[in-house]
């Protein structure tokens, strides 16, 4: 029995789609009625969650999808699982609920035990972590951490104190007490859309138009040459992650104000599934150490199992561990893991603010982890995925043009690939929602594959199936 078939032994074996068009009438109307009192112009379909289950997703209108975007990469373990609905039963989800705690002036009693939870899925090298709201908040949060970590250095220590000047001076925002630190993040790259997150975001103009930004440096993400193995490409490779890694040093060492921090996804998912070497990601480390700045990795997307480890920055295995790793996503909660402990601001209430992030989604993050842990789910997504991508392959040869840069091999499921124009991926997306499969895009013209960690062999060959049925339709 497989872990899907344990979870969700009422799982639909096939999707279902009733209505011609999609989204059907049902969730046109209640489209319209939402858009009276909320901004409904982004939605694709009305959502029956009572009736989702497992790797399935049901609409308004009863149409059943196999789905392989799962509430934007967020959903780890299916839809109603119920290890998270036995979960609502326990004291500790009630009292965080309905008490909600602010958890840095009265933390609960559980509180601990909620975070021993949560560290058993922690990266490599890091021991501590810091919750927080959502993916973005988790940047920003992250962010600011890093910006009085460095000043602190720069000071000479936690234990030199803050000076008159810098006192007053920040009562005004101005330096020295609120100083011109900058991050360095990508060009490409989409780590939210507030405002320190938003600067560092690059990759699309309306995640970021009419915000006042900051004046911080994108470098060059490295553009791959794909398959990855080829001797032409593995030496072309090399050179791109050289020519990029330059960049880097040069406008850490140019820039207009220092660069405190750098910011940087291990693969740019908004941005195109863009994909960072292991030689790229440790050479940022030496970079990093090199010039004093602190070295922030973003796995709001690809963590907590997705790729086919824990989180996709232990592929590179980078030495030392790199100082701050963002979360939130698949782990229904958000922050971020540090080790070292300066990286905790030298007084209270640096850090802070009313709840300290969540306390009912980090116990929902120490269900969903143990889950994982106990179910070897990276395992089965590290499997699935390749069963995937073999298929993926196959396919790739019968329509190359629809399957341009397929990649992500060897990480999990995070499968992405190109079809020549934007305007045909949208086409290829609403075809494939018409033969049951939901399905997501990224950048101008990429497809990308974000199914839960529960999905397994059956459904990629019936996701396979669609695809190759779709593809077909597309051609014709």
């Amino acid at each position: 029995m497989t872990t899907a078939e344990s979870y969700y032994p009422n799982e639909p074996t096939t999707p279902k789609v009733v209505t011609s068009e999609i989204p059907g009438p049902n969730s046109v109307a209640q489209i319209k009625q939402l858009g009276e009192h909320f901004d409904s112009r982004c939605a694709y379909f009305v959502v029956d969650y009572n009736k989702s289950n497992g790797n399935y997703i049901v609409d308004a209108d009863s149409n059943v999808y196999l789905d392989l975007y799962a509430q934007i990469a967020s959903i780890a373990l299916g839809y109603n699982n119920p290890k998270l609905i036995e979960l609502l039963s326990t004291q500790e989800m009630k009292n965080a609920l309905v008490n909600r705690p602010a958890s840095g002036n009265f933390p609960a009693v559980e509180l601990d035990a909620t975070l021993q939870k949560v560290l058993q899925v922690a990266p490599k090298g890091q021991n501590q972590v810091w919750s927080g709201l959502s993916g973005s908040d988790a940047n920003e949060l992250a962010i600011k951490a890093a910006f009085m970590y460095y000043a602190q250095k720069k000071r000479g220590g936690d234990t030199v104190p803050f000076t008159e000047e810098e006192l007053s001076s920040v009562m005004d925002n101005q330096s020295p007490g609120a100083p011109s630190f900058s991050v360095l993040s990508f060009r490409k790259a989409f780590h939210g859309r507030l405002f320190a997150s938003g600067s560092c975001t690059c990759s699309k103009p309306i995640h970021k138009l009419d915000l006042p930004a900051f004046d911080w440096p994108h470098a060059e993400y490295p553009a791959y040459a794909y398959p990855l193995d080829t001797p032409e490409n593995v030496a072309a490779n090399k050179i791109e992650d050289d020519r990029c890694l330059k960049i880097v040093e040069d406008l850490i060492v140019s820039w207009k104000s220092p660069v405190a921090a750098l910011l940087i996804e291990p693969i740019q998912s908004e941005g195109g599934d863009n994909h960072a070497s292991a030689y790229f990601l440790q050479r940022l480390r030496d970079i990093t150490l090199k010039h004093d700045v602190v070295y922030i990795i973003d796995e709001v997307q690809t963590g907590l199992g997705a790729t086919g480890k824990l989180w996709c920055h232990e592929y590179a295995d980078i030495q030392p561990p790199v100082d701050l790793v963002t979360f939130s996503k698949k782990c229904q909660s958000a922050g971020y893991w540090f080790h070292d402990p300066l990286m905790v601001p030298n007084k209270p209430y640096r850090q802070f603010n009313t709840w300290c992030g969540d306390t009912a989604r980090m116990l929902i993050f120490g269900t969903i982890g143990q889950e994982i842990i106990d179910n070897d789910l990276v395992s089965q997504v590290s499997r699935v995925g390749e069963y995937l991508f073999a298929k993926l392959e196959i396919l790739q040869t019968q329509y190359p043009e629809s399957f341009k840069n397929l990649r992500g091999k060897g990480r999990g499921t995070f499968i992405a690939w190109d079809l020549p124009t934007g305007e045909l991926r949208e086409k290829l997306l609403k075809i494939l929602k018409s033969n049951g499969c939901n399905v997501g895009g990224c950048a101008e013209k990429s497809v990308r594959l974000r199914p839960t960690l529960t999905f397994d062999e059956k459904h990629a060959d019936i996701f396979i199936d669609a695809l190759t049925k779709s593809v077909s339709q597309l051609n014709n």
